[in-house]
């Protein structure tokens, strides 16, 4: 793998950013007398993932890091091992307040699927006719290997095509259960929906801002694919209008596939507010192996505006789901049907 960090959206797993860890000092060091009670191992360990947060969080301009070091040292004790400072690094990402960031001990970075992981697609993405000649895209959440990403833009793709051969004069993305892992294959799947250009990007504390692109229906971070092109197909009706659905269950990754969305021409949400971390993320491997998966980017839409927080839908649909009856898929379809694409 690549020692550059990359950015990517998790909310439940390292994912395919292992190796990246930092080699600069902070201008706050522990003193000798904030660590005195540890043993040299368990001290320098702390140090080390505390001096990662303060370099390369998001949010480090807002920290007080005096009193975040001086508490995680004091909750550390006498450890004398760095298993035993586990409970202090995830009380100071925490204090972060970022709602992404988290740590990873050894054992479960180590599991498939997590980091590096080699999990098969349990949940691949889904695509219908519904009646006025709209077509339906589901979406859900995605987490694994490269392979696992891959087949499920395969099949996003496919599903797509085939609901476009028998007519789509616009769509429904559905993102409703996209709760988090990698943003890159649901944007594959919808890259023909979504059209070439600017779609997004990630934005850095020290101003770095990389773009999210699409361009023949691959999705591109800056002028690196992130999928290829296999079962790209252009759609029968070009930059059809679209209506994405949204809940409090789709967070990152499927934040960041909503923020795509934002800003393109004859598109509308609906549904209820976002979970609220829009942020993007990388994977830290210290030094025995654990991950911190560490909040350093923000994400913007494709105007360059940052989002903070949840994302509110243009059309708030408060009725629950049930079996017999879907209120935000009604209330989508409504409205595509008011669309000149599918009038007629």
């Amino acid at each position: 793998m690549s020692s550059r960090c990359r950015w990517a959206t998790a909310v439940c797993a390292a994912l395919l950013l292992a190796g990246c860890t930092s080699t600069s000092s902070p201008s706050s060091s522990p003193s000798l007398q904030e660590g005195a009670r540890l043993s040299p191992e368990a001290r320098g360990y702390l140090t080390e993932a505390l001096d990662l947060m303060q370099q390369q969080s998001l949010r480090r301009a807002e920290v007080d890091w005096k009193t975040v070091r001086a508490r995680a040292f004091d909750q550390a004790g006498t450890a004398r091992t760095p298993a035993e400072t586990y409970p202090a690094i995830s009380g100071a990402l925490g204090a972060l307040n970022d709602h992404h960031s988290q740590f990873v001990p050894p054992d479960r970075a180590a599991q498939p699927g997590v980091v590096d992981g080699d999990n098969e697609v349990v949940d691949a993405p889904t695509s219908r006719q519904l009646p006025g000649r709209i077509g339906y895209l589901r979406l859900p959440r995605v987490n694994g290997s490269d392979r696992t990403y891959a087949e499920y833009g395969r099949q996003g793709r496919a599903a797509v095509a085939a609901t476009d051969r028998v007519g789509a004069c616009g769509w429904v993305v559905d993102l409703r259960d996209e709760t988090g892992g990698g943003m890159w294959a649901p944007l594959a799947a919808a890259g023909p929906i979504l059209g070439d250009g600017p779609v997004g990007g990630f934005l850095t504390p020290d101003g770095k801002h990389s773009v999210w692109s699409i361009r023949g229906g691959v999705p591109y971070e800056d002028d690196t694919p992130q999928a290829s092109a296999e079962g790209v197909s252009p759609l029968a009706v070009p930059d059809p209008p679209v209506a994405v659905l949204t809940s409090r269950a789709t967070g990152s990754a499927g934040e960041a596939v909503t923020l795509a969305f934002i800003g393109r021409p004859a598109t509308r949400s609906f549904g209820g507010q976002t979970y609220g971390v829009p942020t993007g993320n990388a994977a830290h491997r210290l030094s025995d192996g654990a991950v911190i998966v560490l909040t350093g980017a923000a994400e913007t839409d494709r105007t360059g505006r940052v989002h903070d927080g949840p994302i509110r839908p243009d059309e708030e649909v408060d009725a629950p789901t049930r079996k017999d009856s879907d209120p935000t898929l009604d209330a989508a379809t409504a409205w595509l049907s008011t669309q000149p694409a599918c009038k007629g």
